[in-house]
């Protein structure tokens, strides 16, 4: 089985330990293999590009700022409650759906969705 994560693309995330502690951003990408995820304005580097306009490529030489990956386990989910942002703990539960098949029937079966432990609603 894929390794996953308690995160997800697109999840705000709040930065619990390292150098930008405390910062809140939306999660750009996660890479499931590494368990690392990158965060919007966090663990941010400065890359050195060399020029190459002179094989071809169009890209210019110079200083690149870009958000670098961080550690999965150092970030944790928040939500909205009654206005203000939270964090909590992410939970999974069985759902009851109804689910079709190609000829038209109907069938019931479960599927796992994400909650928030804080609320106990669906993420």
């Amino acid at each position: 089985m894929a390794n996953s994560l308690h995160v997800k693309k697109g999840d705000r995330v709040k930065v619990i330990a390292g150098k930008d502690k405390g910062r809140v951003g939306d999660i750009i990408e996660v890479l499931p293999e590494q368990g690392r995820v990158i965060v919007e304005g966090v663990n941010v580097v400065k890359k050195h590009t060399p020029d190459r306009s002179a094989q071809g490529a169009k890209d210019k030489g110079g200083i690149i700022t870009t958000e670098a990956p961080i550690d999965a386990s150092n970030v944790q989910l928040v939500v909205k409650v009654d206005g203000k942002e939270v964090v909590t703990r992410v939970g999974y539960e069985r759902r009851e759906v109804t689910k079709r098949r190609p000829d038209g029937s109907e069938y019931s079966a479960t599927r796992s969705v994400r909650i928030a432990r804080k609320t106990g609603k669906e993420i």
